[in-house]
């Protein structure tokens, strides 16, 4: 794995956080959410498309992020699922920085449980939160120039302290 940063449990836990400069390890990233107390496993992938509001040309993507709190915010958000969903098992999450071309990933958001409702619920929970909790940017490039995003926002606190005490 490419990871830049990686939890301390890392893919031998039930917890794997990532910060990748190359397209996530999707099929990787399910297999270990597989396990065989689990009947369910939702994994989300984002991937570059080719338009933005405005800009039907979009060429290429580019995300930077504060790297150092990252991961921070991404523990704290899977403490947040776990919060809500005891029984999902094991979570992934990962975020992709760099220049990102269309069609590939940028971001999974991985969720396994028992039952299909609680990973379902997980996985949409952890990708709506990390989109309003993690501090990420994207620069999009399309024929007529390039800029940050439309969708600029403040960046949320997690509602839970991640480990370590920090929000």
């Amino acid at each position: 794995m490419c990871s830049v940063h990686e939890s301390e449990t890392g893919p031998d836990g039930d917890t794997w956080l990532a910060i990748t400069h190359e397209e996530p390890p999707i099929s990787a990233a399910y297999s270990w959410a597989v396990q065989p107390d689990c009947g369910a496993v939702v994994l989300f992938s984002g991937t570059a498309r080719d338009h933005s509001a405005g800009r039907p040309d979009v060429s290429l993507l580019a995300y930077e992020a504060y790297e150092e709190r990252l991961i921070e915010r991404f523990e704290g958000l899977v403490v947040e699922i776990r919060a809500q969903w005891p029984e999902v098992r094991r979570v992934v999450v990962m975020h992709r920085v760099g220049e990102v071309p269309i069609g590939e990933s940028t971001v999974i958001v991985v969720a396994s449980s028992p039952h299909r409702d609680v990973a379902f619920e997980a996985a949409r929970y952890g990708i709506d939160r990390l989109k309003a909790t993690a501090p990420v940017w994207k620069r999009e490039v399309w024929s007529e120039g390039e800029s940050w995003g439309l969708d600029a926002r403040e960046i949320e606190d997690l509602g839970v302290p991640a480990p370590g005490g920090s929000r």
